[in-house]
C-alpha cells in the first residue's frame, strides 16, 4: 500500500503550488485517484531507473480514454515530454506535461505481464516471499481499473514514465538504460476530472539481472488554469484545437 503524508496546510512545492498530499509508492506498487481539473501530479523517482506505466480516463465519461496513436500523430513525436499533450479518443486534452526533468518518456512499449515477468526474472508467490514477490504490470492495472468498474477492454495503450526506448534504422527498438536518475520528475496538469491509474512495475525491455522494485513520490496540488499563452497549449495547432474541444466539453 501507498505511504500517504498530508503536509501542513498552506505547504508548496518548488513551483509554489499548494500541496493537497504526497504518499511514496512502493516499487511494483500500484495507485489510482481522481485528479481534479487544473490539478497537478508530480510524479517523482526517488532512487533512479525507475517505470511508471500510466493509463488515463475522462472520469465523468469513462469511455473517453487516453488515446496513444492521436498523441503522437497530432503532436509529430514518438515520445512525451514538457510541453506535450496527452490526448482522448474523442479529441480533447486529458493531462499536460507542464515540467519534466527526465526529457523523455515511453509510449510505445506497452506494460509488462505475468508471463514475460516469470521468464525473465522466474516465479515467486506471494506464499513464499510475502510483499516481495513479483508482481506484473497487466495485473497490477486490472486490478486498479476493477475499483471504478473496468476490466480487460479498458486496457489501452500506456504511458511509461522515466523509460526511453530507441528505434534503429531498421525499426528495431531498444531499452536506454539509466535514462533516469533519482529526483527526476514530471508535472502532470489535468485539463479535466482525469482518472489516473498506474503502477510502478519494470518496463517489459529492462534488461536488468535481477527483479527490480524501483518505488516513485505522487505529489498532487492545486494547479491553476493554462492561460492563452500556456506552452502546452501553444505547442501545436492541433494541442490548441484539442484544448478548444475540452473547454467548451466544460461550457
Amino acid at each position: 500500500m501507498p505511504t500517504k503524508t498530508f503536509n501542513e496546510p498552506g505547504m508548496t512545492d518548488s513551483t509554489e503550488r499548494v500541496i493537497l498530499f504526497r504518499e511514496e509508492l512502493p516499487g511494483a506498487g500500484k495507485w489510482s485517484h481522481v485528479l481534479k481539473r487544473h490539478h497537478v501530479l508530480r510524479i517523482l523517482d526517488i532512487r533512479g531507473n525507475a517505470n511508471v506505466s500510466a493509463l488515463f480516463f475522462n472520469h465523468d465519461l469513462l469511455v473517453e480514454r487516453y488515446n496513444m496513436p492521436d498523441t503522437l500523430k497530432a503532436q509529430y513525436t514518438a515520445y512525451l515530454t514538457r510541453g506535450r499533450v496527452l490526448l482522448s479518443d474523442m479529441g480533447r486534452v486529458l493531462c499536460s506535461i507542464v515540467e519534466d526533468t527526465c526529457g523523455w518518456h515511453d509510449t510505445l512499449c506497452g506494460h509488462s505481464h505475468a508471463a514475460l515477468v516469470a521468464s525473465r526474472w522466474g516465479r515467486s508467490r506471494y506464499q513464499d516471499a510475502r510483499n516481495d514477490f513479483h508482481r506484473n504490470a497487466h495485473d497490477n492495472l486490472l486490478v486498479e481499473l476493477g475499483k471504478w468498474g473496468l476490466g480487460k477492454q479498458d486496457l489501452v495503450p500506456n504511458v511509461n514514465f522515466f523509460s526511453k526506448v530507441v528505434a534503429d534504422g531498421d525499426g528495431n527498438l531498444s531499452f536506454v538504460a539509466g535514462h533516469s536518475r533519482g529526483g527526476a520528475y514530471v508535472d502532470l496538469r489535468a485539463e479535466m476530472n482525469v482518472l489516473v491509474v498506474l503502477t510502478a512495475v519494470a518496463h517489459p525491455l529492462d534488461p536488468e539481472a535481477e527483479y527490480a522494485q524501483r518505488p516513485v513520490e505522487l505529489t498532487v496540488s492545486r494547479g491553476s488554469a493554462p492561460g492563452p499563452d500556456d506552452e502546452c497549449r501553444c505547442s501545436r495547432a492541433e494541442s490548441a484545437r484539442a484544448f478548444e474541444n475540452t473547454e467548451r466539453y466544460f461550457q
